[in-house]
C-alpha cells in the first residue's frame, strides 16, 4: 500500500462514547423593578431605623443608621454599662467623654445625668457622628459635642474630663485597644474614671492595662457575654 489511501483511517475507543456537552441553563432573575417585593424592600432600607429606648428611668428617641453598630436596639454591653453608671459617680456638672459613640447610646445617658458639665461624642465614622448629634438635638440635651475622632485624636491636649466611657470593641485589636485607654487616662482630670464594657474575653487584657496605665482596676459588673470595667486616675 501507498502512503496516501483514499479510505481515511478509522479511530477506535476502548472507553464508551462521548457525550455530547451540555450545561444547565438557569431561569432568568426577575430585574429588581419586576419584582415589587424586592422594590418595597430597597426602599424600605432607604429609610433610616428609628426606636424607643428606656434607659436610667428616662425614654430616649435613636435615629440610626444601616452598617452602625445595634442599629435596632441599644446593644447589651452598652446596656449593661448605663446601668452600673450610678457606680461611676456622674455629677450634675461633670464634664464626660464616650469615645467610639455609635449613635449616641451611652453619651446621651451621660448628657442627661450631668446637665451642668459637658458632654462629648466621640467616633471615627462620619455617619455614626451625624446620627450622634441629631439624637442630641431630638431628645433636647444642648450639652453634647459630638467630633469626628478615631480614638480621642480630635481632642485638644488641654481638654480633661471627670467621666470617660467606651464600649470597646474586640475587633478594634490590642493595639488601638491600648491606644485608647492611654490617651483616655492623659484627658481625664485627677480622680477622674474611666468606664469600659467588653465582652468577657478581653477582661484580663483590661484588668491589666488598667493597672499598669492607672495602677488599679476595679470589675463592676461581669455578666454572661460583657464585663464593665473602671480604673481612676490618681
Amino acid at each position: 500500500m501507498g502512503l496516501w489511501s483514499p479510505h481515511p483511517a478509522r479511530l477506535h475507543h476502548d472507553g464508551p462514547p462521548a457525550r455530547a456537552a451540555c450545561r444547565t441553563v438557569s431561569p432568568r432573575r426577575p430585574a429588581p423593578e419586576e419584582s415589587p417585593s424586592l422594590v418595597a424592600e430597597i426602599e424600605g432600607y432607604r429609610r433610616d431605623p428609628e426606636f424607643l429606648a428606656t434607659l436610667r428611668g428616662r425614654d430616649f428617641r435613636f435615629r440610626t443608621a444601616w452598617g452602625l453598630f445595634s442599629p435596632r436596639e441599644v446593644d447589651l454591653g452598652s446596656a449593661l454599662l448605663i446601668e452600673h453608671l450610678d457606680e461611676v459617680g456622674v455629677t450634675e456638672g461633670a464634664d464626660t467623654v464616650d469615645i467610639g459613640c455609635g449613635y449616641g447610646a451611652i453619651g446621651l445617658v451621660l448628657a442627661s445625668m450631668a446637665p451642668r458639665g459637658e458632654t462629648w461624642l466621640l467616633d471615627k465614622d462620619f455617619v455614626a457622628v451625624e446620627r450622634a448629634r441629631l439624637n442630641a438635638e431630638a431628645n433636647h440635651l444642648t450639652n453634647v459635642k459630638a467630633v469626628l475622632s478615631n480614638g480621642l485624636s480630635a481632642v485638644p491636649p488641654g481638654r480633661l474630663f471627670d467621666v470617660a466611657t467606651a464600649n470597646l470593641p474586640a475587633k478594634a485589636g490590642n493595639e488601638m485597644l491600648t491606644l485608647i485607654l492611654a490617651d483616655a487616662h492623659a484627658h481625664l482630670k485627677p480622680g477622674g474614671r474611666l468606664t469600659v464594657v467588653t465582652t468577657n474575653a478581653l477582661r484580663r487584657f483590661i484588668e491589666r492595662m488598667f493597672e499598669e496605665l492607672f495602677g488599679n482596676s476595679e470589675k463592676v459588673k461581669q455578666g454572661r457575654l460583657h464585663t464593665v470595667s473602671m480604673a481612676e486616675k490618681r
